[in-house]
């Protein structure tokens, strides 16, 4: 049977669509041709339960050049790889009977969530627990795994990152996200003094070190920058609509030309929800690029964009083949058209399909 890439790769051209889109224009950059960087994002987490030892290791194989770890604290402030503090949709916590007492309800960010939280337990105690699957409906396959990895450390996703590199005889990078750094320092449990912490013990803070760190928060960057002194390049995460928690502005005033002039004063580059680059088509069909790339780059910034999957729920309308949405659609094409719109990089759930939409895009 043909494996997952050569599907995507000949059932495209099968079905008789063409490899790019047309209806998207590629966008001239402004900064230097460069290698586009491939960014497994949770790891290879459309092919192994997210946030896990072998999710990360997946993608480096398959070709990532940066595996992503988002951090979380433990009650006892070890930093640990998970999507969000919330437990219960990613690990068997809620099966187990010992921890039902933690099940509880707290404010995330303004947000009221209710279930386990990593600051409830030491990290002994997660270590007892075993990841699963966070979106089955749409991985079946992916739960396969369940119950067979632990939760990480980020010592133990630095120790991977070198392991590999040695293995591989390239320099896998890292991206670590701070999550909700606000919530955390509120609890007294600061996420960017251990971070820095193991950068530095790794020898990873250093220029050249192929290390990102990334945020939602402004005021988090501009801390890492001005108060620890953190050497690697920082990444301002953008959404689609609101703005940083606690921030009077919202993420559309920092993607004006004055926020991003001034974004640039700190940080190295953007990662902007993809909409916010190529939008959607009021019927959900990808549109024009928004000449954020161009803006970006004019102000010194690099353009990383989240998040590219394969499956047809999460692309665009005339992306999508057949109507399961759990089924396979163009998803080379889609990262091809935003490759030649001047991205400097993507994060993928798939990244050999990242990796092969970087081959074909010739970026």
């Amino acid at each position: 049977m043909a494996d997952r890439r050569q599907v995507l790769r000949w059932g495209t051209l099968a079905a008789g669509a063409p490899l790019v889109a047309s209806a998207a224009p590629a966008v001239a950059s402004a900064r230097p041709a460069r290698r586009t960087l491939v960014v497994g994002h949770r790891g290879a987490s459309g092919y192994r339960p997210e946030h896990t030892l072998a999710a990360y290791e997946l993608a480096a194989r398959m070709g990532a050049d940066y595996i992503e770890p988002d951090l979380v604290s433990t009650k006892d402030r070890v930093l640990v790889a998970r999507h969000e503090p919330e437990i219960g949709g990613t690990t068997d916590v809620s099966a187990r009977p010992e921890f039902a007492s933690r099940r509880r309800t707290v404010v995330i960010d303004g947000v009221s969530t209710t279930g386990w939280f990593t600051h409830d337990f030491t990290l002994a105690e997660l270590k007892t627990l075993r990841a699963v699957e966070r979106i089955p409906q749409l991985r079946p396959h992916n739960t396969l795994y369940d119950g067979l990895f632990e939760v990480p450390t980020l010592t133990e996703v630095l120790q991977l990152r070198a392991r590999l590199s040695r293995e591989l005889g390239r320099d896998i990078g890292v991206f670590p996200e701070t999550k909700h750094p606000t919530y955390f320092r509120g609890l007294g449990l600061d996420l960017e003094t251990p971070l820095v912490r193991a950068l530095r013990r790794h020898g990873l803070d250093r220029p050249g070190a192929k290390v990102f760190v990334q945020s939602f928060e402004a005021v988090n960057l501009r801390g890492l920058r001005r108060d620890h002194r953190l050497r690697v390049p920082l990444v301002f995460l953008t959404g689609g609509s609101g703005g940083p928690f606690g921030d009077p502005r919202t993420y559309a005033e920092y993607l004006t030309p004055a926020g991003l002039r001034e974004l640039s004063g700190y940080v190295d580059a953007l990662g902007p929800e993809k909409n916010q680059v190529v939008a959607r088509n009021p019927d959900g069909t990808l549109g024009e690029p928004t000449g954020l790339v161009g803006r970006a780059h004019g102000a010194g910034l690099q353009v990383i964009p989240y998040t590219f999957r394969a499956e047809n729920q999460f692309l665009p309308a005339d992306y999508r083949v057949g109507t399961e949405a759990a089924g396979y659609g163009r998803a080379l094409d889609e990262q091809i058209v935003f490759l030649r719109a001047g991205v400097d990089g993507l994060f993928t759930d798939q990244p050999d399909v990242g990796v092969l939409a970087r081959e074909l895009a010739r970026v």
